[in-house]
Formats: structure tokens, C-alpha cells, sequence
């Protein structure tokens, strides 16, 4: 009554490149996020593993909450940092942020 009837058409005979055509922006899109979000994302997070993988003894470091200290225990997954003299926290390897240079605390 209100609705008219819809028919299908019928395929066109080209219809292969145009199928390829419709995926390529999609392609392109996947290229573009890889190279812009992806890979520098997984160089990140390789140097951040080498970095807490070469801590020492001594290091000054600053951790994910802030806390500036000096290394003095280390451990397989956790790390003694030594914020004040007499106060020393344990917290996991992963929260150590960046690794100060010598003298910056004193």
C-alpha cells in the first residue's frame, strides 16, 4: 500500500575491480595506523624493557607515581628503592618510569 515493491538488479560484469577498489581505502587506513600508532608504540615498549632489564644498584630512578629514589634492592620482579634515608619501598620493576642521571638526587 505505502510501500513500493524493491528489485534487485542484476550484477554488472566488472565486478572484480570494483571489489578491490572498495578495499583498498580499508587497506590503506591499516598502513597508515600501523606506521603511525602501532610500531612507535612497540619501539616504546622494547626500550623501556631494555631499560628496566639494565637497572643497577645505585640508580636513581623515578617511578610511575612520581617517587624519585635510589635503587638498592633488586629483585626477578619487584625492586628496592630507597626514597629518604631510612625509607625504602618495594614496588614492581615495571613502574620504574625513567632512570635519572647520576648526582641528581642528593
Amino acid at each position: 500500500m505505502f510501500i513500493s515493491p524493491a528489485y534487485a538488479q542484476a550484477a554488472a560484469g566488472g565486478d572484480a575491480p570494483s571489489t578491490l577498489m572498495s578495499l583498498l581505502p580499508l587497506v590503506l587506513m591499516f598502513v597508515v595506523l600501523y606506521f603511525v600508532m602501532i610500531r612507535p608504540q612497540m619501539k616504546r615498549q622494547k626500550e623501556h624493557k631494555a631499560m628496566i632489564d639494565a637497572l643497577a644498584k645505585g640508580d636513581e630512578v623515578v617511578t610511575a607515581g612520581g617517587l624519585l629514589g635510589k635503587v638498592s634492592k633488586l629483585g626477578d620482579t619487584y625492586i628496592g628503592v630507597e626514597l629518604a634515608d631510612g625509607v625504602e619501598v618495594q614496588m614492581q620493576r615495571s613502574a620504574v618510569v625513567q632512570v635519572l642521571p647520576k648526582g641528581t638526587l642528593k
